[in-house]
């Protein structure tokens, strides 16, 4: 087994183990706390999830660096593994989001994810979104791209007027009619908009071909896309900022297609955002 292919197969198990900690305690009473706004939630089942897995991760990288969304690392790890938030450039590392859309989450709506990447020199190599309430997974590897076992692909839609699309990210209360004129250009340009509050979870949808498209205006985290982009990428789909750019970690905002009518899709999304300015 290559180094490439058994860390794809670890992002799973790694996504699988941290999924089902969360899932131990979806549905139940949890205290909720907030981190930079009123709408950005933590519980400890987010911490839990992290812990677990990193601390599966490094059974078998005890010097691992992880990427991580939450401030949490469990006890007994190897003091050498790294907890850091930004993607090195060179080197091995992992992309971690214990539970994406914990708004969802302590909702108790199905509809999260735990999402694991790793990466080599900031491209990822293999990854896995685990959504442990609906019981499904989605992976990709150098070889192989899959949900649950079973080769997925984008959608053949080239009409962006019967596209269903996902609209990612997070929305200020304050000054959030800025956003208007964007929501306005989607609506009237696509079939169906639909916003999932998970978007790891959408992004995987696009690769699986349940979705045709799915953007956000402003810069992703990196816990919050490198996963889905590289699922979009190896189920034939296409993925680039705001601009057309190709997409990488740190671009201004994102847009995934299937890639049949991409051009069409960053039309609408830039009609929007000239709307908005």
């Amino acid at each position: 087994m290559s180094d490439a292919t058994h860390r794809a197969a670890l992002a799973e198990r790694a996504a699988r183990a941290g999924g089902v900690v969360a899932r131990e305690s979806f549905r139940e009473e949890m205290a909720v706390e907030t981190k930079d706004g009123k709408n950005d939630l933590v519980t400890a089942a987010d911490r839990d999830a992290q812990r677990q897995v990193i601390a599966t991760i490094a059974q078998e990288f005890s010097g691992a660096t992880l990427v991580c969304e939450e401030d949490a690392r469990p006890l007994g790890v190897a003091e050498d593994v790294e907890v850091i938030k930004e993607v090195p450039e060179t080197g091995d590392a992992w992309v971690v989001d214990p539970i994406d859309g914990t708004g969802n989450y302590v909702r108790g709506i199905r509809f999260w994810a735990t999402s694991v990447g790793a990466v080599t020199d900031g491209e990822p190599v293999g990854v896995a979104t685990y959504m442990p309430a609906e019981e499904d997974i989605y992976t990709a590897g150098s070889e192989s791209v899959s949900l649950n076992d079973t080769p997925m692909q984008v959608s053949e839609r080239t009409d962006p007027e019967t596209f269903a699309v996902g609209l990612n990210g997070w929305w200020p209360v304050q000054g959030s009619r800025q956003y208007v004129a964007l929501f306005e250009s989607a609506v009237e340009g696509f079939g169906d908009v639909r916003r999932l509050g998970s978007m790891q979870g959408a992004l995987a949808l696009v690769a699986a071909g349940s979705l045709d498209a799915a953007f956000m205006p402003r810069t992703p985290h990196p816990w919050d896309s490198i996963v889905g982009v590289y699922l979009v990428r190896r189920a034939g789909g296409t993925a680039t900022d705001i601009h057309g750019e190709t997409w990488s970690n740190g671009s201004e905002g994102l847009v995934v297609s299937n890639g049949r009518a991409h051009d069409q899709v960053l039309d609408v999304v830039q009609r929007g955002l000239r709307l908005e300015a």
